[in-house]
This record gives C-alpha cells, structure tokens and sequence, in this order.
C-alpha cells in the first residue's frame, strides 16, 4: 500500500448506530481525530491503526467511551 492511498473503510457510528464510510489516510497510524458522523452529525473519534495482516483498522469512539 502506498502512504499516498486513502482506504474507505464502513463502519457504525457509536451514536446512532447507522453504518457510515469514512476515508482513511495510511499516514494517520496510531493517531486519533475527530469527525462528525454524516448522519446524526454527533463528533465521532477515530483511532487508525494495523491489524496482524498490515491492514489498516479503525475504531470509532463517542464522547462517553473511554480508550
């Protein structure tokens, strides 16, 4: 995978449950930021990083969750 590559990944937003697809920058592993969802428009937090197989993983937080 080049750096340069954005990957979608789909996933459930932590507010409202619907599934959402976002767009993930390999030059973002092991950071975190903060997106709004596209539907309920709540401030999900996003943590990038690789799992065993070198694919990039994402996992979404709300504002209650803790890391």
């Amino acid at each position: 995978m080049t750096l340069e590559q954005l990957t979608e990944k789909s996933l459930a937003c932590p507010y409202c449950g619907e599934m959402i697809n976002v767009l993930i920058d390999p030059s973002d592993l092991a950071q975190q930021y903060i997106e709004d969802c596209q539907v309920c428009c709540k401030p999900i937090t996003f943590f990038i990083s690789e799992n065993v197989d070198d694919e990039l993983f994402v996992r979404a937080y709300s504002k209650d969750d803790t890391f």
